[in-house]
């Protein structure tokens, strides 16, 4: 599983020209799921990031978590995070779970997320959307599940 994760000052998803979800501070994650993953990724990712210290504390030291700062996530799916592009020049999706498979992981690492406590929003799973963002930082990390680096 990989998260390309931006902290956020605010960010929404719309879909055929509707917002259908939006956030204030917090974290945008695009998440794509591999074809190997299971729900033990998902969980774990889930935990890896909203505890990540990527928000400044009064020092300006990245010390805190999204929950500390009452800050919430938006998750949209994002398949093509898994794209290969070492060989030609259209990219290869071999590695990303088909739909059936994603989805369901989708949903877990959200509900995942949930449980911890911190507010969650997500996009429409499969859909054409646009994301907008503005990113604060900017802060940008790619997190992976321990099956994706393996």
């Amino acid at each position: 599983m990989r998260a390309l994760v931006q902290r956020v000052a605010r960010a929404e998803v719309q879909a055929s020209g509707q917002t259908v979800a939006a956030i204030g501070p917090g974290l945008l994650v695009l998440l794509g799921v591999h074809c190997q993953d299971t729900a033990q990724e998902a969980h774990a990712l889930a935990h890896k990031l909203v505890t990540l210290r990527i928000f400044e504390d009064e020092q300006g030291k990245m010390n805190l978590d999204v929950r500390q700062t009452g800050g919430a996530v938006l998750v949209v799916s994002q398949f093509t995070l898994y794209a290969d592009c070492r060989k030609g020049r259209r990219p290869s999706f071999t590695q990303a779970a088909p739909p059936e498979r994603a989805e369901p992981l989708y949903r877990d690492f959200i509900a995942a997320v949930a449980r911890c406590g911190v507010p969650v929003a997500q996009g429409i799973f499969g859909a054409r959307m646009q994301v907008h963002l503005v990113n604060d930082g900017p802060v940008t990390l790619l997190l992976e599940s321990p099956a994706t680096t393996s």
